[in-house]
């Protein structure tokens, strides 16, 4: 296993963007798991603490809110994967597309895109990662919470290094080194899809509250530039996952993605979005060149 520490007089630094607790896991936690493990510093800004969604009565009996239990599991979950720090942002999750809650004062969809990336830009900022990661343009799966951190960590990343724009506690500019969008590979995608009708579910019903619409996800392509193995990692993001009971982390470790992501290998992938990519070779490691 590749190790970082040392090798360089910068300490080096992965920082993830993301909107809800379980994002860090189920989305990239592979990649999270595994950096950490080589010694680089891995950081997490949460957008809100995943307030919208039903969660089993039973799994509430310790906990005053959804929104207490969903950041405890994600504390659970950054504990297993060895983050470095965890950060709240204190926005409300705004649901899925058509839900009221999209119009919550609080709601992330519903802030100013500005607003939201001067505080990563903060982030970006304090922390001082070489490698930013955040969601795809289309949010992975069209979640409105995920476009907006897309759009605002994509908007961060090159305010942060500007020197005419001050951010809280008037920190100095400073500019990651790569952006990088998580992807699903639209061929794992479509393996998905012929698994779940073969199993008589349907893929345009996907989820535990059917609201996702995986036929439609699949006419959206996007280059997969870069490919993290997370094999030597694996179990521990199997364990991760089971921290987010409230979201079928049980279910998520054993069902039929989990399965076909063990037959592609294990792997998670990613779109470079800065530097542009100026070749068809996919990288193996998101430090590479740093």
């Amino acid at each position: 296993m590749t190790e970082y520490a040392g090798k360089s007089n910068l300490k080096p630094t992965l920082l993830a963007v993301l909107a809800h607790p379980d994002d860090e896991t189920f989305g990239i936690g592979g990649t999270l798991a595994l950096y950490a493990r080589r010694g680089v510093e891995v950081h997490l800004v949460c957008a809100t603490r995943g307030e919208v969604g039903e969660v089993d009565p039973r799994l509430l009996r310790r906990f005053e809110t959804v929104a207490d239990r969903r950041e405890a599991e994600l504390r659970c979950a950054a504990e297993m994967l060895k983050l470095a720090g965890v950060y709240f942002m204190g926005y409300r999750d705004s649901g899925m597309p058509g839900s009221p809650d999209n119009h919550h004062p609080q709601a992330l969809a519903a802030q100013p895109q500005e607003r939201v990336a001067m505080e990563i830009a903060y982030f970006i900022r304090k922390l001082r990662p070489q490698v930013v990661i955040t969601f795809d343009p289309m949010g992975g799966y069209g979640h409105p919470d995920h476009i907006a951190i897309h759009k605002a960590t994509t908007q961060a990343f090159e305010i942060a290094g500007n020197p005419d724009v001050k951010v809280k506690e008037d920190l100095p500019p400073y500019s990651p080194l790569k952006l990088y969008y998580n992807v699903i590979p639209r061929s794992f995608l479509r393996a998905g899809i012929f698994m779940l009708r073969l199993f008589g579910k349907d893929p345009r019903r996907f989820g535990s509250n059917g609201d996702i619409n995986l036929v439609e996800i699949a006419q959206v392509s996007f280059p997969v530039t870069a490919k993290i193995d997370y094999g030597p990692v694996a179990k521990i993001r199997e364990e991760a996952a089971y921290c987010h009971e409230s979201q079928g982390g049980r279910q998520q470790a054993k069902g039929i993605i989990p399965a076909l992501r063990r037959l592609f290998g294990g792997s998670e992938t990613y779109m470079r979005a800065y530097p542009p990519v100026k070749n068809q070779k996919k990288e193996r490691d998101l430090f590479e060149g740093i």
